[in-house]
């Protein structure tokens, strides 16, 4: 009884403020061209979300993807859920009219049937039967003992595990490693050799009108009331959910659809908004994400670290909790965690050549939503990724801040921070575009990709990672689209809307924070509305949305309630209306309010260590007036961390406009990349459609730019080449995959067996008379002599298996050390190939290392820093070692 008088009181006062105070609901705070955002309500077509009060909100929001599934279908078989049937790049499409069943489609040959005819809807709850004929792959694993896919890999018969169907429609998916997950498994019922499935296509999705109305006890938390009501109440969804989200273990849970802990949504959640709201459950959460005084990195690409290697987020979230809560036995815990994790990192991920960080894109950890599908996880280990530097920069400084602190030393922390910070700038920093690349990407030579990464961008400006006129150029000249700040851009042709062609509100905060730091009106109410418009429409803190439609279906995966994009909404609050920095000092205040959204805003009950704060903000603008706390006027806009008790703070803006350009740009997709190939001494791909010319990258230089789909080479020496397309506005392709060029006496393979036991394991598909296991307990250290005719540079890599786990999740990647005469070169990784596919024989990540003339010793030794997550199993099988002469 006591809580729902609380929620009585509260509504009552809130409906009292809208009839009395508030503004009409024609004051608009943003227009465009699909949408517009009032006062108390959001419109996008037929669509309203009417705000009746701050704790009741109507939507009639329904969604498009019934009306616009096309009746074309992209899809691909895959056998064991890995894309291996027709070439990478190339689907398989059917047109449906009125048949319902497809034709008998043979594994690995490209289909004939004409798809050209007039396309429209499908039907909603279609069902449709796909027919597959694996008779070909069966002989083959009776003949050879393994199946040659077009690509050249081959999949033993002790490895089948199944054959599914992936595609780009739903119930389809292009999630490879999940599709037994979905469903999509395909049987052969009668044993004749051909497999089917029945699949509803065009699910239908239920019409209905929703209400959100308050039912948690939020009267413990800040009260937030402004002249925007529309603001108000998605503030209280948000609180509400972020109750919600607490488990009985005092964790936060990831999603509505995501139980536990993971340590990039947790920590990027912490930084926005949960280090001040909620510092206790913070605490709890950061330490489920710890082991052996070290992060944790989730699960993920090819057996999570190093290959994903952005865990350090953690450092961000754990250095706010201590800003927030002054909490020394925290500060503590946390350096010594952090430090263990940075020296490991060091020693796994750093490149000596440009100083940067090697690994996975920071959240963006779907392998072909942001990479070009001929990247493996290793290549992915190998590139240096925007977002995932920027957070290993500020950890060092973060580092160093903590270490001054405990009175430790900390220049070497700010060594390696300012040597992060200069490869960022050196090797990223676009100046035509006025923002930073994507990657750098490759195998012997790195080249950037010239795509917009949304949050690592913002986060450069954030950190200081790019300097004021950066900072500024970046969030003027970064193309925004209709609905949102999409995660990359262009967009990459054939990929579903996930991270590639989506919006996420969280990273879209982000941006936001970056807008009104540099101070650009323009495009942090062009955020604002973007995140308004989806909470506020959706009822909920939806993951992500179609970048073209602004929906939350129509993506790979989603969830409502997601911790992240409720931490986004309610920083809003917080630190862009309130304007409030921490520091181990106190509280800064620099409020950014667009014109649109003045007036008298109200944060009580707001709990900031031993204080009680009342702040009130007035006007618009993003400069201060006037800052007066407890009745006194001060100059500073700031107030100490020693304060105690109750205490009022009146800040009145200046009521300018702020400057800055925004580019709005329609949402653009790149071309597809060329699949070169190499024949008598030229280079050679099909002509990709949209494409105005081709980039011929040799060893990293652009050396030529032609409208020809042919390149003569000359094998002079050891190179590395790569094409790329470029379309009419400019927009680049990825690379084709490398292609390695050298004379055949350059090349050494050495086989392991010569050098270690032979392994007994039943595996095929090697070189050589076998191969070496090695493991925690097996052949911890391996040398393997190399004679060489003169003294030089020479590229070393293996060619090894690893069948611990999937390509996209688990986590036992293999690491080894590798020492070359005696000096340390790295690490070797070996990413997951598969589950049990211990036949399944790749290339691991290559070192550059001086051999002298005559005889020379490599070694390969399981050291302390080689602990993956797993840390119990780290297991690989090594087939050979290759030697090339650079």
């Amino acid at each position: 009884m006591k809580i729902k008088i609380k929620f009585l009181a509260i509504s009552v006062l809130a409906t009292a403020c809208i009839v009395s105070s508030c503004k009409s609901d024609s004051s608009v705070l943003y227009r465009s061209q699909n949408f517009s955002i009032y006062n108390n309500k959001v419109m996008q077509g037929q669509n309203v979300a009417k705000v009746l009060s701050p704790t009741l909100i109507q939507s009639n929001y329904k969604s498009t993807e019934n009306q616009t599934y096309s009746n074309l279908i992209a899809f691909k078989f895959s056998i064991n859920e890995k894309d291996n049937d027709v070439a990478q790049g190339v689907d398989r499409q059917i047109l449906i009219t009125n048949q319902k069943v497809s034709p008998v489609y043979v594994f690995g040959q490209q289909q004939t049937e004409n798809t050209d005819s007039p396309k429209g809807i499908l039907p909603t709850n279609t069902d449709f039967t796909f027919k597959l004929d694996m008779r070909a792959v069966f002989q083959q694993f009776k003949e050879r003992g393994y199946y040659q896919c077009s690509d050249g890999s081959k999949i033993a018969q002790s490895d089948f595990k199944g054959v599914y169907i992936a595609g780009g429609a739903l119930p389809l998916t292009w999630d490879f490693v999940n599709l037994e997950e979905r469903g999509l498994k395909m049987t052969d019922t009668d044993n004749d050799g051909i497999f089917e499935i029945t699949l509803k296509l065009n699910p239908l999705i239920p019409i209905e009108d929703k209400t959100w109305k308050l039912t948690q006890d939020i009267s413990a938390k800040a009260t937030y009331t402004s002249e925007q009501p529309i603001v108000d109440a998605l503030y209280n969804l948000s609180l509400e959910e972020a109750e919600l989200a607490v488990e009985p273990d005092s964790t936060f849970r990831t999603g509505a659809k995501w139980a536990g802990v993971w340590t990039r949504d947790i920590s990027y959640s912490i930084v926005l908004a949960f280090a001040y709201l909620e510092p206790e459950v913070a605490k709890i959460s950061l330490l489920k994400k710890v082991k052996r005084d070290r992060i944790i990195q989730d699960t993920g690409s090819g057996g999570a670290w190093p290959v994903s290697s952005d865990r350090t987020t953690w450092a961000l979230a754990a250095w706010e909790v201590y800003k927030t809560t002054g909490d020394s036995a925290w500060l503590k815990k946390a350096y010594t965690i952090i430090k263990n994790s940075a020296a490991d990192d060091y020693k796994t991920i750093r490149s000596s050549q440009t100083g940067m960080y090697s690994g996975e894109s920071s959240f963006l950890d779907w392998r072909e939503q942001t990479y070009p599908k001929w990247m493996s996880n290793m290549d992915i280990y190998v590139s240096q990724n925007l977002g995932t530097n920027v957070v290993h920069y500020q950890t060092h400084q973060i580092l160093s801040r903590m270490a001054a602190i405990l009175g430790e030393p900390h220049g070497e922390y700010d060594t390696i921070a300012s040597q992060i910070k200069k490869g960022i700038n050196k090797h990223l920093w676009m100046e035509d575009k006025g923002y930073y690349a994507q990657y750098l990407y490759g195998r012997s030579v790195l080249t950037p990709s010239k795509r917009f990464e949304a949050l690592g961008e913002a986060l450069a400006v954030l950190f200081d990672v790019a300097e004021e006129k950066q900072s500024k150029a970046i969030v003027s000249k970064s193309p925004l689209t209709e609905f949102g700040v999409t995660c990359i851009y262009p967009q990459i042709p054939g990929i579903p809307p996930y991270h590639n062609n989506a919006i996420w509100p969280f990273v879209q905060s982000y941006w936001n924070l970056a807008a009104a730091k540099v101070g650009n009106e323009k495009v942090l109410n062009h955020g604002l509305a973007s995140l308004y418009r989806a909470s506020g429409l959706f009822l909920t803190n939806y993951e992500n949305m179609v970048a073209e439609t602004g929906d939350f279906k129509g993506t790979e995966i989603n969830s409502h309630r997601m911790l992240w994009s409720m931490a986004g909404n309610l920083s809003m609050v917080y630190r862009v209306f309130i304007g409030m920095e921490f520091s181990e000092e106190g509280i800064l205040f620099h409020p950014a309010i667009p014109k649109e959204y003045g007036g008298t805003k109200k944060l009580e009950n707001f709990r900031y260590r031993k204080a009680n704060l009342s702040i009130m903000v007035k006007g618009y603008g993003n400069q201060i007036a006037s800052f007066t706390m407890d009745g006194k006027k001060t100059g500073t806009h700031f107030i100490s961390n020693a304060i105690v008790g109750n205490h009022t703070i009146e800040i009145v803006m200046k009521n300018n406009s702020f400057s800055g350009n925004i580019n709005l740009a329609d949402n653009h997709f790149s071309t597809n990349h060329p699949q070169v190939k190499l024949n008598n001494g030229a280079l050679s791909w099909n002509p990709i459609a949209g494409a105005a010319a081709y980039s011929i990258y040799k060893n990293g230089t652009v050396v030529n730019v032609s409208k020809s789909v042919t390149y003569p080479i000359v094998t002079d020496g050891f190179a590395e080449y790569k094409i790329s397309a470029v379309d009419e506005k400019g927009y680049e392709s990825f690379t084709s995959e490398p292609i390695l060029v050298y004379p055949p006496a350059a090349e050494q393979k050495i086989e392991m067996e010569n050098f270690a036991e032979k392994s007994n394991k039943p595996y095929i598909n090697f070189t050589g008379n076998g191969f070496v296991d090695v493991s925690k307990n097996r052949n911890q250290k391996l040398m393997v002599k190399v004679t060489v005719a003169e003294s030089g540079l020479y590229q070393v890599d293996f060619s090894y298996s690893n069948g611990n786990g999937p390509w996209n999740t688990d986590n036992k990647c293999a690491i080894r050390s590798l020492y070359a005469n005696g000096n340390y070169s790295g690490v070797i990784v070996m990413p997951q190939r598969g589950i049990n596919e211990w036949s399944d024989w790749g290339y691991s990540n290559s070192h550059k290392v001086q051999l002298n003339k005559g005889e020379n010793s490599i070694n390969v030794i399981f050291e302390d820093w080689n602990n993956n997550m797993n840390v119990d199993e780290n297991t690989a099988m090594l087939d050979f070692c290759r030697i090339i002469k650079l």
